[in-house]
């Protein structure tokens, strides 16, 4: 077996050299090779055979000859094995990865084309639906597909979070492409600086997970909102993109800073966390206004209240350069510079809100002896605030709930009318 071994190793190192070659010819080669040095050591030992008991020398060495002449059909086998395993790992790697993508992307088209035929079914059936075109369904499918096994790789969601964002993803994509630019901007952001300072985060938070390996229930509590508004959207007006303009399109405007106020909040509410607890200020509850250790749920600081207003903001602006991009009668509708104004507050209101429901309806403790926050009763936990009723999951839903229900009948007050 060892010089089956030596065999393989010299095999795959002639093939590196000399750029590869067949696989017939390399075996082919190797063998050759091994054959030259065993029929030398046979010869040896019949010669010394020779010498030591005349007469016998040429059995002996016909012997030797035989049990160590040529490879055999299992050395063969093995060495081509090697072989295959070796040019895969370098030479059809990326070819194989090339059809995959070829693959996936032909399903993809089928798979549009087919969703086509069927709104064109239905429009034509119905009479009142408007047909979504293939260009739209490829999209919709292929972009979130993209960014959830992305999102996987890097480790910022989990194999149930993946599938739940690309469904929540699809949904938003194919309802109002501006949907998913609010959408994109909130994953981004919110992955990058969740892995922002990971080390101290550790040191803070008893439940960080590196990446942030966002499950299931984390995504639908953050996207679930938005992703039945889109639904409610398509019904009340369709598939496309809309101006924003109350007195034109009451219903649909509505939604669709509904559907921004929930983002924008999960967005400020995720940046005053990420940001505000690596800081060095104190933060402070913000029921009783007294200093409480960092990451204690409802406590806040001047530097995560900044942030809330940026991260809102963001989603705020992704979703107004969307509205240049796609939206075509702009022209004759009312400014849409507002929706900025929009995302900035509905991510400072979002937070303070989450803040406000962590404190007083979310458990937080010191374990004394890690010294660090905890969520949940234990016996080595001091109480701080809240009582434990919901979870961090729970209060991310609920203000994302409260801003989208109330912040757009806020907004139609001060909105300017085309």
């Amino acid at each position: 077996m060892a010089d089956v071994g030596k065999k393989q190793l010299l095999a795959l190192q002639e093939f590196k050299a000399r750029g590869g070659g067949s696989l017939a010819d390399v075996i082919t080669r190797a063998c050759s090779k091994g054959r030259k040095k065993r029929s030398s050591a046979a010869h040896a030992e019949a010669s010394r055979g020779c010498l030591h008991a005349p007469g016998h020398g040429a059995v002996k060495g016909s012997a030797v000859s035989r049990r160590q002449g040529g490879p055999g059909g299992a050395e063969v086998i093995s060495l081509g094995i090697s072989m295959i395993l070796f040019s895969w790992d370098d030479s059809n790697k990326d070819y194989f990865k090339m059809m995959t993508n070829i693959i996936i992307l032909s399903v993809l088209i089928c798979i549009s084309l087919s969703f086509w035929i069927v709104s064109m079914t239905a429009s034509t059936y119905y009479g009142t639906l408007r047909p979504i075109s293939p260009w739209r369904w490829l999209v919709s499918i292929l972009i979130p597909l993209i960014i959830a096994s992305r999102g996987f790789k890097k480790k910022s969601l989990d194999h149930s979070g993946a599938i739940g964002g690309l469904v929540v993803g699809f949904i938003l994509t194919v309802a109002n492409y501006s949907f998913f630019a609010a959408m994109f901007m909130f994953f981004i952001t919110s992955s990058k600086l969740t892995k922002w300072k990971g080390e101290i985060k550790k040191q803070i938070d008893s439940e960080y997970k590196e990446g942030g390996q966002r499950t299931w229930v984390q995504v639908f509590c953050n996207g679930g909102v938005p992703a039945e508004l889109a639904l409610l959207y398509m019904i009340e007006s369709g598939p496309g993109e809309i101006p924003i303009d109350f007195s034109k399109q009451y219903t649909a405007s509505w939604m669709c800073l509904s559907l921004l106020g929930a983002l924008a909040c999960c967005a400020g509410d995720t940046w005053a966390s990420e940001i505000g607890t690596v800081m060095s200020s104190e933060p402070r509850l913000i029921t009783t206004w007294e200093k409480v250790p960092v990451g204690t749920n409802g406590g806040i600081t001047l530097v995560g209240l900044i942030s809330s207003l940026l991260g809102g903001t963001s989603v705020g602006v992704a979703y107004f350069i969307s509205q240049l991009m796609f939206v075509n009668d702009l022209d004759i509708s009312a400014p849409q510079w507002p929706i900025i104004v929009f995302g900035g507050m509905a991510g400072l209101l979002g937070s303070i809100t989450d803040s406000y429901l962590g404190a007083t309806m979310q458990y937080s403790g010191l374990d004394t002896s890690t010294g660090m926050v905890v969520n949940h009763q234990t016996k080595d936990a001091k109480h701080i605030s809240g009582k434990p009723i919901l979870d961090n999951n729970a209060v991310n839903l609920f203000s994302s709930v409260v801003i989208a229900l109330l912040l757009p009948g806020a907004a139609w007050g001060f909105w300017p009318r085309g």
